[in-house]
């Protein structure tokens, strides 16, 4: 009778003892999975790491000091500017409608209480983790080589992968939501589509939106980002200047700097946009 309390002590102690060691082999295995990686990369650049520390500056210096000389050129630059960063924005705008579209349909195809065809839920699940698993530049890459360069590969590959991971979190909104209203919408011979509209719509919109704004944020990143591969925008013109180099450098500091109040005012209004409809939506 004396040893009975003592048995959940010891076998608490031994797990304790256990998920320690576990912790430890894995800190060591990250550790030296760490090591080997920065030896490896540190081997197969041009020149060492450690010796090249002390010059990362050396680059960003030369561009501000270009820029600062030619500083009265930047509202001249930025006016010309404009247009691509008014092409970002667009690339991002219509990406996450169209993204935002397809992951509303799949969150509520791959949700258990709500799928139209219950048998496929896995298999809906799946699409969305390859989309989620593509990178967007990869996506872009394989649609310029075969459609062309411009905003179009931009926006279907932002898409896809704003389908895929607006569709997981979309998913799980869904799968919280009350579903007596569901319930009472069948009883009366409503539709899927008119059960999913007006009984679930109402719980899940205002998360779902707040999500969607989030996306937006992230699809201007990722739009200025795939300029780069030549898929229009900003991104594009800011990849042009730094080819260029020296005597361009200003236009580096104009784009950078319209990029940067661009994010930071959506970033703004989108935060209070969020607020406000988590809030309206807790206090419906």
């Amino acid at each position: 009778m004396t040893d009975a309390p003592a048995l959940p002590a010891a076998r608490y102690l031994a797990l304790v003892r256990r998920r320690r060691l576990y912790g430890t082999v894995l800190i060591v295995l990250f550790v030296a999975l760490m090591a080997s990686g920065f030896r490896l990369a540190d081997a197969r650049n041009a020149g060492g790491f450690l010796q090249g520390l002390p010059h990362v500056f050396d680059f960003p210096k030369e561009i501000l000091s270009e820029a600062w000389r030619d500083r009265a050129h930047l509202p001249a630059l930025f006016a010309r500017f404009l247009p691509s960063l008014i092409e970002t924005l667009n690339i991002a705008a219509v990406s996450t409608l169209a993204g935002g579209i397809a992951a509303a349909l799949l969150a509520v195809l791959s949700t258990r209480g709500l799928a139209l065809w219950p048998r496929a839920l896995p298999l809906f699940r799946r699409a969305m983790d390859v989309m989620r698993a593509m990178p967007e530049i990869v996506v872009a890459l394989v649609l310029i080589f075969l459609i062309g360069t411009g905003p179009v590969p931009a926006m279907l590959a932002i898409a896809l992968h704003t389908a895929g991971a607006l569709g997981k979190l979309f998913s799980e909104v869904a799968e919280n939501a009350d579903l007596k209203p569901v319930e009472g919408l069948a009883s009366t011979g409503a539709s899927w589509l008119q059960r999913i509209w007006f009984g679930i719509g109402p719980q899940v919109a205002p998360m779902w939106s707040s999500y969607a704004l989030l996306r937006f944020e992230i699809n201007i990143r990722a739009s200025a980002i795939l300029g780069f591969v030549g898929s229009g925008g900003i991104g594009y013109d800011l990849k042009t200047a730094l080819q260029w180099g020296q005597g361009r450098y200003d236009q580096v500091v104009a784009i950078f700097l319209l990029l940067f109040l661009t994010i930071s005012l959506v970033d703004h209004f989108s935060d209070r946009a969020r607020a406000r409809l988590v809030k309206g939506g807790a206090t419906a």
